[in-house]
């Protein structure tokens, strides 16, 4: 995976979540506008402190963090109850 610079994580800003340079726009926010139709040009007009870039990066993360596995975690006791 490239490094990316331009999506941060703080505890502080949106719960944790993915968030463009440290803005109140998480990357669920850019996919989910991407996915319902909405073009990069409209998206920056609406934001019009993103840059084209950091449209391009919420995608690249987001194609990133569908490939990831998640793996279930099986809790054993250790009570012999």
């Amino acid at each position: 995976m490239a490094i990316m610079t331009r999506i941060t994580f703080d505890s502080k800003v949106m719960g944790g979540k993915p968030c463009i340079r440290g803005m109140l726009v998480t990357v669920e926010t850019i996919v989910g506008l991407v996915a319902s139709g909405q073009k990069k040009e409209d998206i920056l007009k609406l934001y019009q402190y993103l840059e084209p870039e950091d449209i391009d990066e919420a995608l690249a993360y987001a194609a990133w963090r569908v490939e990831e596995i998640d793996v279930p975690v099986v809790w054993v006791s250790a009570c012999n109850c």
